[in-house]
């Protein structure tokens, strides 16, 4: 017989090789479940800049990387650490903040958070399959009680243009 002692209480537990061999077969404690775990989606930031020379410079030196993507009006930063997808590109309007999303990495997901985004009870847009910011990706959009603009998309492959489609006819192909 084997004593164990947890604090103030002591519980007597039989040592036995068949314990030792199957200590799954014991019931986990309350509260020490494992959680569910769901893939991280990339968080996406989209910013407008003035002068894309010396933003690039200043997000490559405080992400301590270069641009993933580099064009005459846009960067790209596809980081890991943090899950993020940070995009600058030329401000035809004001600077600041173009818009915000969540990047996923299959039709599945997409399909996932198009879920939440209509659940949310915004008017959802379903831009559907797209170019823009040099990537051939499906989306959709809402915006929140603020007003700023939520990108939902599934990127599948490269552009050699920055954007197609009726958005970017009107220089809005993100946002």
């Amino acid at each position: 017989m084997l004593l164990v002692s947890m604090g103030s209480v002591t519980a007597k537990a039989v040592a036995t090789e068949k314990f030792f061999q199957h200590p799954a077969s014991f019931p986990t404690p309350p509260g020490l479940l494992p959680k569910k775990t769901t893939t991280m989606k990339r968080f996406h930031v989209h910013l407008k800049v003035t002068d894309l020379a010396r933003s690039i410079d200043f997000y490559q030196t405080l992400f301590a990387a270069p641009p993933t993507v580099t064009k005459a009006d846009y960067a790209k930063w596809q980081l890991d650490d943090p899950k993020v997808n940070f995009a600058i590109s030329t401000a035809k309007t004001a600077a600041g903040i173009e818009h915000l999303g969540i990047q996923v990495d299959s039709p599945e997901e997409l399909h996932e958070v198009y879920g939440r985004m209509v659940t949310a009870r915004g008017e959802v847009y379903k831009e559907g399959h797209t170019t823009c910011c040099y990537a051939r990706s499906e989306k959709a959009w809402i915006s929140d009680p603020q007003g700023v603009e939520w990108e939902a998309f599934h990127t599948y492959g490269g552009s050699t243009v920055y954007g197609e489609g009726a958005r970017s006819e009107q220089n809005t192909c993100c946002g």
